[in-house]
Order: C-alpha cells, then structure tokens, then sequence
C-alpha cells in the first residue's frame, strides 16, 4: 500500500511518504521540522522531497493521511486545504486523524500509568486541547476537547493516568489540587506525520476532510458599519 501523511498543526511541519508498506521491503521518505511559522511554505517542498525519498509517484497513492485539528488555525487550515487538493488531483481517500492521536502513536512515549493516556496540548487562555487514547489500541477514548485547566480533573477522572503535550504540566497542576493521580510525561512531544503511515493503513476512509478548530478564529470579518451603508446609497 502507498501513503502519503503530513502534519502542520502545531510548532512543527512533518511529511512521510511509503511505498509497499504491505510487503517485505517497504520504502519510506520521512522529513520533520520544527517551526512556530512558514508551514505553509515548507509544506509542499516537504511532501515532493518524501514522495521522491520513497520513490513513490502521486498518481500511485492509496491514500492520503492527514491530521484535522486541534492545532493553530493557520496549521489546521493548510494541512486540511492540502489534503483535499491532493486527494481531487489524485483520486485517493483521505484518513483523518486527530493530532492529539497522532502523538499518542509516538514510540518516543514511556509506558505511562493506567489505562488511559491524555494528550493536552497548550491553547492559550488558561486553556488545552486535550483527548483521551487507550494506550494499549491507541483507540481514541473521547474526541478532542477544549479544556480550562480548572476543569481537568472533570475529564481526566481520578487517575492513575499520564499527561502528554505542551500543556501536560498546566492540567496536571490543576488536577493534582482536585485529586486526581496525575503525572506529567513528555511535555515537548510534537506531532509527527511519519507515525502515521502504518497506523493509516487500518483507518477508515472519506473523500472530504474538515478542520477541527474546537474554538472560534479570533479574527472575524469588520461588521458594516450602518452610517456608512446609509451614505453610500445615498443620492446627491
């Protein structure tokens, strides 16, 4: 199987590229990069130079694996607009993924505590993005969520559990206080596309994908201002 995965919604840009994944000798092309900005124009670059690593060509994909949201407006929109100008050129299916889920299927991750891992990634405001996964499936246990930090303890429960992300040590702070048995694990882990590639191969397929923002944008359009509509359809 051919897939093609990247990721631009967070402070980093990933792309990762296999070929025959189902066989004995499969081919891979991975980048990742760390940056706060420029992930739209690193992007596309990035994506060419794994197909080529990989020696994999568009009109051979199987599918295309993205990652929706949460992350930052600008990332969530150019990871999204990407996968479905891709899929429209090259007729493959689209998977989504969460990129909370994304850094769950880290290897970099330590075992953890409990059951369950929560992923919470800062959001600004006294706020993370935080989703639940089974770490034994990797299986989301409940969607994304916007979260105060006050809140944590509402939805991390009574523990034992880990906290993964940049916003880990805010949440486990909080829901310390409320007493929950929480522990901060790998508070700098980032998305990463190339995690994936195999997991893609088992996910279900759309031919649409939409952003997962989980917050209005802060910047909405300038209301018409009455006076001057007035003015403007006025006669000499």
């Amino acid at each position: 199987m051919n897939i093609l995965a990247f990721d631009t919604c967070f402070d980093a840009c990933s792309a990762a590229a296999g070929r025959g994944l189902r066989s004995l000798t499969p081919s891979i092309g991975l980048a990742f990069e760390p940056m706060a900005v420029g992930h739209a124009e690193r992007l596309m670059p990035m994506i060419e130079g794994v197909m080529a690593e990989a020696g994999l060509s568009f009109a051979k994909l199987d599918r295309i694996a993205v990652t929706h949201g949460p992350g930052t407006f600008t990332g969530t929109r150019i990871a999204v607009a990407a996968a479905r100008a891709l899929s429209l050129a090259t007729g493959a299916p689209i998977v989504a993924v969460s990129s909370l889920r994304l850094m769950a299927m880290s290897p970099s991750l330590a075992a953890g505590r409990g059951k369950t891992i929560a992923m919470a990634t800062d959001a600004r405001r006294g706020e993370c993005y935080v989703q639940l996964i089974d770490r034994h499936t990797l299986n989301a246990v409940m969607p994304p969520r916007l979260v105060h930090g006050e809140n944590a303890a509402d939805v991390l429960g009574r523990g034992p559990i880990a906290v993964v992300g940049s916003g880990a040590l805010a949440i486990v702070e909080h829901a310390r206080r409320a007493g929950c048995d929480a522990v901060c694990l790998s508070s700098d882990l980032l998305p990463d596309a190339v995690d994936m590639l195999f997991a893609a191969m088992e996910e279900p397929l759309t031919t649409s994908v939409e952003p997962l923002y989980l917050r209005a944008p802060d910047a909405k359009p300038p209301q018409a201002d009455r006076f001057i509509r007035f003015r403007a359809g006025a006669g000499p």
